[in-house]
């Protein structure tokens, strides 16, 4: 067995890595670069493979660093099964759909301006990519190992990150290949604790806070219900820029928990997001995979997705309206990192009043608004006008889906014999200080992959 490293290798997203074993090649995730315009414009650069001579592509899970090419690669060429965990293939459509229409109005976008001359602007792909896309999947289920080519078997174990998350075993040539995905950290609410793998020859492991533990999960709800009363006290409204999966969730899940301590009956809750309306579904047709504490929160009387004042914004009418509320709002809307999508007009139009309040959940890439606001800059850019930054400007950085250095180092230290190691998707200030953990602790030496790098497994 073999492995190329081609994307999240020295980055976080763009997750992408090709395998050879047992005279196959496959690649796990397919992932879209995110982050500054110009890391995005690398989406549409030629494979350093041939998408056609893929015969089979493993999904680590739907977020869209990891799933968000996988149409073009099917455009360019691949004609293989795609493998995913159940709950994974149910958020795929949602996800995709939804990439596919964002390409396809900002490609119409520009074809109404462009100027005499100049090219005409393609999507990444169509939304019919993603129907052909679809067409390949096959769903599997946690625990069960399946040969998905001859001579190459999978079984996918629960990662604790986000619904159908998954751990990868790959096994060939008497050898076993362990890909993380992205490992959540344990003791997260909703979902189940990452499973604990007992042997590999070669270990992928993500690295994106490699170099810190995050807060107390305790600590930053307390956090959540402390900015939700200054919030009121100030008379404002509260922005909440969420990804749709997981995090949106999530805080639904805390809303419901602490329902009459938070004084939530007082406020409009708002969830403006289309997308996570139908992740939510999802989630709630896939409740088998929850964790004992979800379940009971689920069945009670204030249940996450049916709380008594949640609004569901389907249409843009009713996200427009949303603008003409001047307090007592929490909204909840993508994109997470508030570079795309209906927060970035909630955010136009509440970022100049100091009554307002903005709390980031999640991580916020470089080059992205979000990125810019949590820096605290005065001014930013919106719509091609600036606006002076006045709301108040909250960063709650123990949310996160992902484990943290002490949750990684644990993870990996429980593996047989603590086998090779290559750090992935995590910036190379994390990779670096988590390789040097491992390092001292272990006495394993982690390679910190690049792309075009090639491993032995």
């Amino acid at each position: 067995m073999q492995v190329r490293f081609h994307g999240a290798a020295g980055e976080v997203t763009g997750s992408m890595h090709e395998v050879l074993a047992a005279g196959h090649r496959l690649l796990l995730d397919c992932g879209m670069i995110q982050g500054s315009p110009e890391a995005e414009r690398r989406n549409t650069d030629p494979f350093p493979f041939d998408p056609a001579g893929l015969d089979a592509l493993l999904l680590s899970h739907a977020h869209i660093d990891h799933i968000g090419r996988v149409p073009l690669l099917v455009k360019r060429g691949f004609r293989g099964p795609i493998f995913a965990q159940a709950a994974t293939a149910d958020l795929l459509p949602i996800m995709l759909l939804d990439a596919a229409g964002i390409a396809e109005s900002e490609a119409a976008r520009f074809n109404r301006k462009r100027r005499r001359g100049e090219p005409e602007a393609v999507p990444v792909y169509t939304q019919q990519d993603v129907n052909a896309t679809l067409a390949l999947l096959r769903p599997l289920d946690y625990d069960a190992t399946t040969e998905v080519l001859p001579g190459v078997t999978l079984t996918l174990r629960e990662a604790g990150h986000i619904l159908g998350s998954c751990v990868l075993e790959l096994q060939a040539e008497g050898r076993t290949l362990v890909f993380s995905g992205d490992l959540g950290p344990r003791g997260a609410p909703i979902l189940r604790d990452p499973a604990t793998i007992a042997r590999a020859d070669l270990v992928l492991m993500e690295s994106t806070y490699g170099d810190r533990d995050h807060r107390e999960r305790a600590a930053t709800v307390n956090e959540i219900g402390d900015v939700l009363e200054s919030a009121w006290r100030a008379r404002g409204n509260v922005m909440i820029p969420a990804f749709a999966v997981g995090r949106t969730q999530e805080l639904l899940y805390w809303f419901a928990r602490h329902w009459d301590e938070w004084k939530l009956e007082r406020w409009r809750i708002f969830l403006d997001s289309p997308m996570a309306a139908r992740v939510s579904a999802v989630y709630q047709r896939h409740q088998s995979l929850f964790d004992a504490h979800a379940r009971e929160t689920w069945a009670s009387r204030i249940s996450p997705f049916q709380l008594p004042n949640l609004h569901y914004t389907a249409t843009t009418e009713e996200s427009m309206a949303i603008n003409r509320i001047q307090s007592g709002a929490i909204v909840i809307a993508g994109s997470g990192m508030a570079n795309a999508g209906r927060i970035v007009h909630h955010l136009k139009h509440n970022l100049g009043r100091r009554e307002a309040h903005v709390m980031f959940v999640g991580y916020q890439a470089a080059g992205t608004l979000g990125r810019r606001l949590v820096e605290r800059a005065p001014w930013v850019r919106i719509h091609g006008r600036d606006h002076r930054v006045g709301a108040q400007i909250h960063t709650v950085g123990g949310l996160s889906a992902h484990a943290g250095q002490q949750g990684l180092i644990d993870w990996y230290g429980h593996i047989e014999g603590h086998p090779p190691l290559a750090l992935v998707h995590g910036e190379d200030r994390a990779r670096e200080a988590l390789a040097g953990e491992i390092g001292e602790r272990f006495g394993v030496c982690a390679h910190l992959a690049r792309p075009g790098d090639t491993l032995e497994v």
